[in-house]
């Protein structure tokens, strides 16, 4: 067992923005960063999960934003489905110019292509009914007809939503059970998408379309050796190492919802040899581990806008270690019963979560709308206020908003809203 060594609270957090992208310098507001730049920012997280809620923007294009500033969303959309109707018979080649596919890793997520081979034993298991919901697992088994009839379907026709299964004839196709409809096409294409027999060719605003996924996949990709589980469990592990910068056992397998056995097993071995080394944090009541020889930054000079859905807090108890933040989100939670509000993203500002924002695109009035704004325990308003400004009018430029509109809810409102008027 390797020697274990102690960093301080400052240390970690600052280890884990770095890791985490955070502090490198932006372009200029109103610029827009390089598609490198947010391919490096993608890469170096692994996973970026994908959500549906667009009260603001898709999570999916936040981190890239909360670290790089303004990029261009439709080369994003284009590296990471494929451009609209590419897939069989386009003549372009299966993959090209796709830089992530997209998977269940943490939640629905897009990732790197070179990480199709360390989760192809996920793909093995849901084929068989393993870690899958169990009506999809039931549907794969029982239901082999209407599963079969759409790959055939896909086959022949080339990529196609839910809503497009047979469709071509006006009617569904016949199982052995008789005529099945839209639910059953969308579980027989849930099953295969678990069982990656078939992927999201593309996107058409939200809604996935599907295509077998050697037509989307590059063949370069699909070629490399299938990793078993055990390497599959270290490669994943060391990269969820890498992209914390530190964490506790918990925080590593979190990140690619891993199985705590072969999680802990994967950690053990990365200890034993030498890929990550035991640490101790102060303040913190877990064992904690970091990749050997990691660059801890001397400061930190971020200023950023965070999603819920971004890896840097979407496990609660690391944010709360890292940050002494405790964080929700609350969407679910009825309105009259909201602490903070509804879409809630945390400030963060040099290398502490200072502020906690509601926010929300209002697309027909052209505005970014702050309907409440609350300041950390300890924070300095002013300093905050301005800082916040600043980083709001770079969202709602990106977003194609002109102008920023604070309700005057939360004990941050008044400073946010003076500070919003001086720019």
């Amino acid at each position: 067992m390797a020697t274990r060594t102690g960093i301080s609270a400052l240390e970690a957090r600052r280890l884990a923005l770095a890791a985490q992208g955070f502090g490198a310098v932006r372009p200029e507001a109103g610029a827009v960063a390089p598609w490198a730049a947010v391919h490096r920012t993608a890469r170096a997280l692994g996973v970026i999960q994908i959500d549906s809620v667009n009260v603001l923007a898709r999570a999916h294009y936040l981190p890239a934003f909360s670290r790089l500033g303004g990029y261009d969303r439709e080369v994003f959309d284009a590296r990471a489905f494929g451009p609209p109707g590419r897939g069989s018979g386009s003549g372009s080649g299966p993959g090209r110019g796709r830089a992530f596919f997209e998977y269940w890793a943490h939640e629905a997520s897009l990732l790197p292509l070179d990480l199709h081979p360390a989760l192809r034993w996920r793909m093995a298991r849901a084929e068989a009914g393993e870690g899958v919901y169990k009506s999809v697992a039931a549907f794969g088994r029982e239901r082999r007809d209407v599963v079969d009839a759409v790959v055939a379907e896909i086959t022949a026709r080339g990529p196609l939503s839910a809503g497009e299964i047979g469709a071509a004839e006006g009617q569904r196709p016949r199982g052995a059970g008789g005529w099945w409809g839209w639910s059953e096409a969308k579980t027989a294409l849930e099953y295969l998408f678990w069982a990656g027999r078939v992927t999201t060719a593309f996107r058409r605003g939200f809604e996935r379309v599907y295509d077998l996924t050697e037509r989307v996949i590059p063949p370069a990709i699909l070629a490399l050796p299938t990793l078993d589980e055990a390497a599959a469990h270290r490669l994943l592990m060391a990269h969820a190492a890498a992209s914390l910068g530190v964490a506790a056992e918990t925080d590593l397998r979190d990140y690619f919802r891993l199985k705590p056995g072969p999680a802990r097993a994967a950690l053990g071995e990365l200890v034993e040899a030498g890929a990550l080394a035991p640490v101790v944090v102060e303040g913190w009541d877990v064992p904690a581990f970091m990749p050997p020889g990691a660059r801890i930054p001397r400061r930190m000079a971020a200023h950023a806008l965070v999603s819920p859905f971004d890896p840097l807090v979407w496990e609660r108890a690391r944010t709360l270690r890292l940050f002494d933040f405790h964080y929700r989100i609350e969407i679910y939670t009825p309105a009259e019963k909201r602490q903070f509000g509804y879409y809630v993203l945390p400030f963060l500002m040099g290398d502490r979560l200072v502020a906690r924002v509601d926010l929300k695109a209002d697309r027909a009035t052209g505005a970014l709308q702050v309907p409440a704004s609350h300041l950390e325990a300890g924070q300095a308003a002013g300093p905050v206020a301005e800082a916040l400004a600043a980083e709001l009018a770079r969202l709602a430029h990106w977003l194609g908003l002109d102008r920023v509109e604070v309700a005057p809810k939360g004990d941050l409102a008044k400073a946010l809203a003076a500070a919003v008027k001086r720019r």
